[in-house]
């Protein structure tokens, strides 16, 4: 299946139900009209990260189910499945087989070898501190082969996953394989995760490294490109990333639009918000919530320094049982630029504040993603985060079905779910899209319009109220979206 205009959610395969069965049923009965696809977070068997430290692409983990139940998903939604472009599991064959035959295994080119690529087999301190890097340290790990020696192996994040040598010929057939596998298992988008890690240069951050980010930006999307499945790269950083990207021709995530959506409804003012959804690519993927935290240093310079401050001040005011330690190293969070809250709750749990935000989100430029807790408004899981002291779970809650039956029926859901029908359903999101200007920076109006139809959105941050005016085809009149 194509991808389609329309809502995308993203859930793990044990978060509607114990599995991907599961899943299946919750949206059937209960969000067949809201969602009309699904990216399914990592599903493969895996060592570390909650499905990020991937063993293999070739197997469905199966306390999940297995490829049948992928393929029984795809017949009425469009899926998007993750590549983790920048790294594989310590546990992997790939690195069993190079911890036991060393060089002389057929991978002892597939990882990073420190021996190899710094100068002198390990970077000096300024090499060290120019890198962009998510620990107090150079990213690496000690490895012990079998013959008794040990080096030094780059490791970007956890301890499991372990950086690929982008320059290896055996990881670029690595590659192709597993893009050209998961494309035949029915992905009509893969992600590529933590891209902008993949290419390292000594001497550089090893972030985004131009021009040999784009190479393999273009190798990866060739390889698909026979199959109709689109790539989209996974990338938290300053918003002229996407820009570039996006100029190039591809896909891209808005990770701006949460916090300048918080600082609107924060502060009753939306200039920030409209003046980035005039200069925002047309062709992405628009978020409110991800498995990940709220981003903040994807608004940097879309918002002044005391602007981002402000917000973040006020999400851990207003924010419902969240606090700053939640998003530190005393809760497992590797990124300082991520806030650890559930969108709801970021929102102190207000339903007008939140139809607002997904309001908005509907009517940007884009195709939205809403994730499985933003879905049924969910609140910050507080239980489940001092159980495992992992920051990001606390916007990671595991629903049964019998709780999913009882959360839809909440008033809230129910006019989310009738908005997210609205968005996937009414034609004039298929047209052109209008950010109008606006004398009072407490409010934002939005207009589509394809044909003769035609769907405007007037918000008004200062009372946290909104409404909706489409063009009735069968009265031939405006009417307003009743919710």
């Amino acid at each position: 299946m194509s991808v389609e205009n329309k809502i995308m959610l993203i859930t793990y395969a044990d978060s509607l139900g114990q599995n991907l069965k599961d899943l299946k049923e919750v949206l059937d009965t209960h969000f067949k009209k809201a969602v009309g696809g699904v990216h399914i977070l990592p599903f493969y068997p895996s060592s570390a990260d909650r499905g990020f430290a991937p063993l293999t692409y070739r197997e469905v983990d199966p306390k999940f189910g297995d490829w049948s139940d992928l393929e029984a998903l795809k017949e009425n939604y469009y899926l998007m499945f993750d590549f983790m472009v920048n790294h594989i599991s310590k546990r992997s064959e790939y690195f069993k087989d190079f911890q036991q035959h060393k060089d002389d295994s057929q991978f002892s080119d597939f990882f990073i070898r420190y021996q190899d690529f710094w100068e002198d087999g390990e970077p000096t301190e300024e090499e060290v501190d120019l890198i962009y890097k998510r620990k107090p340290r150079a990213p690496s790990i000690e490895v012990e082969f079998e013959d008794g020696t040990a080096e030094k192996i780059w490791c970007t994040f956890d301890q499991e996953q372990l950086d690929l040598n982008m320059e290896s010929e055996v990881v670029r057939k690595f590659i192709q394989e597993n893009l050209e596998f998961l494309a035949d298992k029915g992905a009509s988008i893969i992600r590529l995760d933590a891209f902008a890690y993949a290419i390292k240069k000594a001497g550089t951050s090893c972030f985004f490294i131009e021009p040999e980010i784009w190479e393999l930006l273009d190798y990866c999307k060739d390889i698909l490109a026979e199959k109709g499945v689109e790539i989209l790269s996974e990338i938290h950083e300053h918003y002229s990333i996407q820009l570039k990207i996006a100029e190039k021709g591809h896909p891209v995530y808005d990770f701006s639009l949460p916090m300048l959506l918080l600082h609107s409804i924060y502060s009753s003012n939306s200039k920030r918000l409209r003046d980035w959804l005039k200069k925002c690519p047309e062709h992405q993927y628009t978020t409110l919530d991800t498995h990940d935290g709220i981003g903040v240093v994807d608004v940097k310079d879309l918002m002044t320094d005391q602007e981002i401050e402000a917000a973040r001040e006020t999400l851990y005011k207003q924010g419902s049982n969240v606090k700053k330690v939640y998003s530190s190293e005393a809760y497992d969070n590797l990124d300082i630029y991520q806030i650890n809250c559930s969108y709801y709750s970021a929102l102190g749990n207000d339903n007008d504040s939140y139809l607002l935000a997904r309001a908005v989100q509907f009517f940007a430029p884009g195709i939205p993603q809403v994730y499985y807790v933003g879905m049924l408004a969910g609140k910050n899981d507080i239980e489940l985060l001092e159980a495992t002291k992992v920051g990001r779970n606390i916007n990671r809650h595991y629903y049964s079905k019998a709780e999913i039956d009882k959360e839809v029926k909440r008033p809230v859901v129910q006019k989310l779910i009738k908005l997210m029908e609205f968005r996937n359903y009414y034609p004039a999101f298929d047209g052109d899209y209008t950010i109008h200007d606006s004398e009072s920076e407490e409010n934002l109006k939005i207009s589509w319009q394809k044909g003769e139809t035609e769907a405007h959105l007037n918000a008004d941050f200062s009372s946290c109220s909104f409404e909706i005016k489409y063009f009735d085809r069968e009265n031939a009149e405006l009417k307003t979206l009743n919710l």
